[in-house]
């Protein structure tokens, strides 16, 4: 009686698992809607028209998939380092902020097809640009100096490694000061809180067009990576439906009209081997 007990409770167990782990563009079809965590904060990629809208390049992706397989689309407002454990969590069907495609992230979750690639670059104050006037930035470059970046932004990280770098050579370090947005990183240089921004070059072109004769991009650091979104482990039919939808944009040519269209370049995009060794 007792091993029949035990049976039957871990029967209802692997149910309940089931159950907790299906399949979540099944769950997205029946429904008619996929809900999306955003951090509409990351222009040209997402962000809020002054209409209140969401937008951008990756935005005009997304509402492409949902139109595509006939559902609507609901975006979930969050802050960006509240993205990935938002969707671990279950919180939302899928993330829909840009990710650079890193190892570390690859072990917590399923990245999709990349649909972009980025150079991170730095930002200063118009009046101090020509301290870096005719120099190929480099880490040393940025030593001793205040930077303002993302939390838990691949802009974080790599100014982390470099503090690393630095530390072995001998040279002070960068100071790293954290916020939760774009806006946020611009008030800080502005204010003189930070030395400089550190974002992918296409995020910083339209602030400095906007702040034209206060702020000047003055170079690039660091390596370049894809970007793009992820799916939670188990959701592989979910993911390959994203990546699917990509590649076939990149076939029929949409992709690059809206890579024109937001970020004022093109590139194709790899269906496989983007993911970094660590």
């Amino acid at each position: 009686m007792k091993k029949t007990a035990l049976l039957i409770a871990a029967l209802l167990s692997v149910g309940t698992m089931a159950q907790a782990q299906a399949d979540t563009l099944s769950d997205i079809k029946s429904s008619g809607k996929i809900t999306v965590g955003i951090d509409p904060t990351f222009p040209p990629y997402e962000y809020t028209n002054d209409a209140g809208e969401i937008t951008g390049y990756s935005v005009a992706i997304m509402q492409s998939f949902a139109k595509d397989l006939g559902v609507k689309l609901e975006f979930q407002k969050t802050a960006f380092s509240g993205i990935l454990p938002g969707l671990i969590s279950g919180s939302f069907n899928a993330e829909g902020s840009s990710l650079n495609v890193t190892a570390e992230r690859a072990k917590k979750v399923l990245f999709t097809v990349p649909y972009s690639k980025t150079v991170n670059g730095v930002l200063v104050r118009e009046s101090e640009a020509s301290t870096f006037s005719g120099k190929t930035l480099s880490p040393e470059s940025l030593s001793g100096l205040r930077g303002a970046v993302k939390t838990a932004s691949v802009p974080e990280q790599l100014l982390k490694g470099f503090n690393e770098q630095l530390k072995k050579e001998g040279k002070k370090p960068i100071t790293i000061i954290n916020v939760d947005s774009l806006d946020q990183t611009v008030s800080t240089l502005m204010t003189k809180r930070a030395d400089f921004v550190y974002d992918d070059i296409s995020v910083l072109a339209p602030v400095a067009k906007k702040y034209a004769g206060k702020v000047a991009q003055v170079g690039e650091v660091g390596p370049s990576q894809w970007m793009g979104w992820a799916t939670r482990k188990e959701d592989g039919s979910l993911n390959k439906a994203i990546s699917d939808h990509i590649l076939a944009m990149q076939k029929d040519g949409e992709l690059t009209k809206l890579q024109q269209q937001y970020l004022g370049t093109t590139f194709t995009v790899p269906a496989s081997d983007f993911i970094p060794q660590e």
